[in-house]
């Protein structure tokens, strides 16, 4: 019989533990016993294949997305996929595009999203699929239609989308919109929330937004985790930009989806 937390598919973000001290090894043990048993990394982590995939087993973790910068992805796919397959790993995300923030022009977009197209195109020839995640400067109206539209539009079906729910928010736009205009291209989620207004702990401000565990800030989570479920995620993932404790955050996030979850997804 599985486990509760085997059940549920939520994973962490391991950029949420990146403050943390001491070793990669380190990091995954603590993640493991905060009841994770799948993670979205960042990049190789400064490990090997070999290396992660020892990590990987030896923690009873599995990766289920991993976060490569464009120039990666760009420059280096052959072995960005090659490094994915040997840890089991077949979901490639472009996180932040730093060409894209404060952009205000529709051609910019197009172009990016053709390149992500193009990249996606060789991902899916070798089993793989790749994924744009949002921030907010995606949420600006450029002639008649979001900056994100305009990119996955250019991208074609090639491209999917992991959304990133409290970004979209703090750019102005419903989460849920989005949800339903991108379903069907949503396979992983990010969770996280915004702060109630007034609540402005410094060190947990992130590009002018107050990030705050799920559940623990003021987005509607009845309404969006059911609306998730219905864009087709297949994974969960639990984030927190700059946490003032790592662990306690994403512990708390878990939490509150192991009572939201079961019923929504009829575990």
């Amino acid at each position: 019989m599985k486990t509760q937390e085997t059940a549920l598919p939520v994973a962490v973000q391991l950029y949420s533990l990146r403050t943390l001290p001491g070793s990669f090894d380190e990091t995954l043990a603590q993640v493991a016993a905060a009841g994770f048993s799948t993670v979205e990394t960042v990049g190789d982590h400064g490990c090997t294949a070999t290396e992660m995939a020892t990590l990987l087993a030896k923690h009873r973790l599995r990766v289920i997305a991993s976060h490569l910068q464009l120039e990666a992805l760009r420059d280096n796919l052959a072995d960005v996929i090659a490094f994915n397959q040997a840890i089991g790993n077949d979901t490639l995300v472009a996180p932040y595009i730093p060409a894209l923030v404060g952009e205000k022009r529709a051609r910019v977009f197009q172009a990016t999203g053709q390149l992500l197209g193009e990249l996606g195109r060789r991902c899916q020839a070798a089993g793989m699929q790749l994924l744009y995640h949002n921030h907010h400067w995606e949420m600006v109206e450029l002639n008649g239609k979001l900056a994100l539209d305009w990119l996955f539009d250019s991208a074609g079906d090639s491209l999917g989308f992991e959304p990133d729910l409290a970004w979209i928010t703090f750019g102005g736009v419903d989460p849920v919109v989005l949800l339903q205009r991108y379903r069907g291209r949503c396979p992983r989620v990010h969770l996280k929330d915004l702060a109630p207004q007034g609540e402005r702990p410094e060190d947990q401000v992130m590009d002018g937004a107050v990030m705050a565990d799920v559940g623990y800030g003021t987005l509607a989570w009845p309404r969006l985790l059911p609306a998730t479920r219905d864009a087709g995620a297949t994974w969960y993932i639990v984030e927190h930009d700059n946490p003032r404790d790592p662990v306690a955050s994403v512990s708390r996030s878990l939490a509150y989806l192991r009572q939201q979850l079961p019923g929504i997804l009829n575990l």
